[in-house]
């Protein structure tokens, strides 16, 4: 993407896509629209730290002139996810962002990592406590590979969130060793830590690990499917494939 944004979208739309999610997508506004324009693609969500932005308008102007019409903050690091009040804290900032999101026709929601659920208070993973909080017009985006790297049966935890998770993000891979335990609260999806390159690079497209992806996907029959990956060990393209096609065959 940062060499070759149009590229980059054109050859999702001749593997296939239709639709993509774009990250960031108020500092290269403009360009994802022409490219978009240009393979034929649109982007239903989008991803961008609203949570901490100082202008949030700026982000929900550039999913409107984007067509996006949920738009997923991507990222709360792990230091800020320890107590009750943490998670009620972010809640209610959440809350606060669903409300000037709906004021302009757009949903608001968050997306997970694994530390939402590794982190327990009072015995239940902290992402409990967050939900419990939020209002019922938040939405969710589940990254289900996170929240069984974070020790979650996914698709019970799907069935109890119901209908407000609205995507998830597809990736398979190894759960186990160095993955669950390595990943520092730092992690960002523009800047990887070196210690994490191998760990993502576990990775892989959706039905070749062991996340047990199908059940996921049978949980929540309402969620777009969002194809990702953190980091591939392999071309990035052809795992990209690999998953469309496996999806297209499995995900009925």
């Amino acid at each position: 993407m940062e060499r070759d944004l149009s590229g980059t979208i054109a050859r999702l739309a001749d593997i296939g896509f239709t639709h993509v999610e774009p990250y960031a997508f108020a500092e290269r506004t403009e360009e994802l629209a022409a490219a978009f324009t240009a393979a034929g693609v649109s982007a239903p969500s989008g991803h961008a730290a609203v949570i901490d932005a100082d202008d949030p308008a700026r982000i929900f102007d550039a999913a409107e002139r984007l067509g996006i019409n949920a738009v997923i903050d991507p990222f709360v690091p792990s230091e800020r996810w320890q107590s009750i009040d943490d998670a009620h804290r972010l809640a209610e900032r959440v809350n606060e962002l669903q409300t000037l999101a709906a004021a302009r026709g757009l949903r608001f929601g968050y997306h997970n990592h694994q530390w939402e659920f590794a982190n327990r208070v009072q015995g239940r993973p902290v992402y409990e406590h967050f939900v419990e909080h939020l209002n019922f017009d938040v939405i969710l985006e589940l990254d289900a590979f996170w929240s069984t790297v974070g020790g979650m049966d996914t698709p019970a935890l799907l069935q109890s969130l119901g209908a407000r998770v609205q995507f998830i993000h597809v990736k398979d891979g190894i759960i186990g060793g160095d993955i669950a335990t390595s990943l520092p609260s730092s992690d960002s999806a523009l800047d990887v830590p070196p210690s994490l390159s191998a760990a993502f690079k576990q990775q892989t497209p959706a039905g070749q690990g062991e996340v047990g992806v199908k059940a996921i996907l049978a949980a929540a029959p309402q969620a777009v499917r969002v194809v990702e990956f953190d980091d591939y060990a392999h071309d990035i393209f052809e795992g990209l494939a690999a998953s469309l096609t496996w999806l297209q065959e499995n995900d009925r």
